[in-house]
């Protein structure tokens, strides 16, 4: 499993001026579970998207070869971004974002991308989202 996402002023390493940088991308096997665990910092935005990370999925045969390959996003509920927004540097820097979950094109309100956050005090955001992928088939993106 990949994921990728933007920093806190929106730019993704490796484009946008941060170019042969490898920052806010990273990989893991699953377990035998097919769970996979990242720790990371909350997505920033750009202009006309909601908050978001990429994730793709990835299944192997015995020779490595691609049997499966799948690719989502994963959004954030709105009122969790503006409070980070609101309250942490360098997020609080920024202006208002533009792009807001119903207005994104990909998002397009479907509430199963939404991750699921909890709150802690002192260690911040933790989150799950759980993703299903159909066996066989490989889609190039």
């Amino acid at each position: 499993m990949d994921i990728w996402h933007c920093d806190a002023v929106g730019i993704y390493s490796d484009v946008q001026g941060a170019t042969g940088e490898n920052f806010l991308r990273g990989y893991q096997t699953t377990d035998a579970s097919g769970v996979a665990s990242f720790t990371t910092i909350y997505p920033g935005w750009y202009t006309g998207r909601a908050v978001h990370i990429h994730v793709k999925v990835r299944l192997f045969d015995s020779a490595n070869n691609v049997t499966t390959e799948a690719t989502t996003q994963i959004f954030f509920d709105d009122a969790v971004s503006d409070a980070v927004f609101r309250s942490a540097a360098p997020y609080s820097s920024r202006p208002a974002r533009d792009t807001r979950n119903g207005a994104d094109g990909t998002y397009g309100n479907r509430t199963v991308l939404l991750a699921s956050l909890q709150v802690d005090a002192v260690a911040g955001y933790s989150g799950t989202f759980p993703l299903a992928v159909r066996v066989g088939q490989v889609n190039a993106g």
